[in-house]
């Protein structure tokens, strides 16, 4: 089954607990803390491959959760990290926050990966706070939690060569004369119901050929099968626009060729700018003179043109240098234009934003908020350490710059405080 749309739940670990600990042994009468640090979460990373073709295990494996780390303990022990969860995609994977829609990441090379939720930072065990002044802290930092996020993820076919044509011009049959696929063939309307895949190569060179299922007028809009595979086009560097002419009927071969440029143009998203060649098929049903006709008005239809026999093979040869060649032209084209593709950009929140709101103050941002959930709040040390740490990050200053006053209230996470008490 071909799947190329699932959503995707995914939760990074919990990172483990800091240990509260002391060395207690014979003869050392103060020993001092040794609690050890928490191991962070895992995190759950995605990953392109290009032994994959359809997200169809993912359509099975709808949540997808990375390992918790270990907690710490006596002696300075740390905590293990808990593993990564990798979820494998096909090359040609868009990465949307399924909530925001915002797109994660676009991979399209074997290999590349993005963390899509990041594990939870594990706590520091009551060792790492030992200081001149508190040489016995009775406390230490919980871990934080693991990202969760709802994914969506989309396959547009990553190809060199995209074959589009009405039902029935025979894609299939060529992609299997051009390439090494073995497609479903019949002579009846729709019989590819998803894009097939196919590798055309010699000894040198190779294209990668998709078969994309048969457009149908409309398809832009969503009728028939067309709207749900016009996306794969958007990934290919060519287009072949096959037609059937085994009709040898002039006006209706022009009628196809004007509806399939229609929706091509309908779809949009670059689609209607990429280069093509027309290609009439099925020549091996007419005779000399519906060929002379047909044959004039391609070279009418576009300045490059082939006509075949998917069939019988005639003319497959010429059409295979043809593809060969123009792909490397492309490929040579853009290689500056994709040089450093495997990097991949991860936009990160701000340490901290203060704000004012309805009820006093609001103060977030991905590192105070950390701080704020690696915090035991029962405990008056731990808060006594986060108040010191908001303070050396600049919010007295920033709450004065926006008005803040005695008795106000600032909200930190699900936690209220008095102005007095971050001062």
């Amino acid at each position: 089954m071909f799947v190329d749309k699932v959503k995707v739940r995914v939760k990074a670990g919990k990172g483990g607990d800091g240990a509260v600990s002391f060395r207690k042994e014979k003869y050392v009468p103060r020993g001092g803390p040794d609690g050890g640090n928490g191991g962070d979460g895992g995190s759950v990373v995605v990953v392109a491959r290009t032994n994959l073709l359809t997200l169809l295990d993912l359509k099975y494996r709808p949540y997808v959760k990375a390992e918790d780390g270990k907690s710490g303990s006596g002696k300075k022990a740390h905590g293990r990290k808990g593993e990564d969860a990798f979820i494998e995609v096909p090359v040609g994977t868009v990465v949307r926050d399924a909530i925001t829609g915002e797109v994660i990441a676009d991979l399209l090379r074997d290999g590349q990966q993005v963390v899509v939720a990041r594990g939870g930072k594990g706590g520091r065990g009551n060792a790492s706070f030992r200081t001149s002044t508190n040489q016995a802290p009775k406390w230490a930092e919980k871990g934080d939690l693991g990202e969760e996020r709802y994914l969506e993820l989309e396959l547009k076919i990553v190809a060199d060569v995209g074959i589009v044509g009405l039902p029935n011009a025979g894609k299939s049959t060529l992609l299997s004369k051009l390439s090494n696929a073995t497609p479903k063939i019949a002579s009846y309307p729709f019989t590819t119901l998803y894009p097939n895949i196919g590798v055309m190569q010699d000894i040198e060179r190779s294209v990668v050929l998709a078969d994309i299922p048969g457009l149908i007028e409309g398809a832009a809009e969503g009728k028939g099968l067309g709207i749900e595979f016009l996306r794969h086009i958007e990934r290919t560097r060519y287009l072949l626009l096959l037609l059937d002419v085994s009709s040898s009927d002039v006006e209706q071969i022009r009628k196809d060729f004007n509806s399939l440029k229609k929706e091509l143009v309908s779809y949009g998203k670059g689609v209607e700018k990429k280069e093509y060649v027309v290609v009439g098929n099925k020549i091996d049903l007419i005779g000399p003179d519906g060929r002379r006709n047909v044959l004039h008005l391609l070279k009418e239809l576009a300045p490059v043109s082939f006509m075949i026999s998917a069939i019988t093979g005639e003319g497959v040869r010429e059409l295979q240098e043809f593809l060969f060649e123009v792909v490397d032209r492309i490929k040579e084209s853009t290689a500056v234009e994709e040089e450093g593709a495997e990097r991949l950009t991860v936009r990160f929140e701000p340490d901290m934003i203060v704000e004012k709101g309805d009820r006093g103050f609001v103060v977030s941002g991905r590192k105070v908020l950390q701080m704020c959930r690696m915090t035991d709040f029962e405990n008056e040390e731990a808060v006594s350490y986060l108040l010191r740490r908001l303070r050396r990050m600049g919010l007295k200053k920033r709450l004065q710059r926006l008005g803040a006053k005695a008795g106000d209230v600032v909200n930190i996470g699900d936690r209220e405080f008095l102005y007095e008490e971050v001062l």
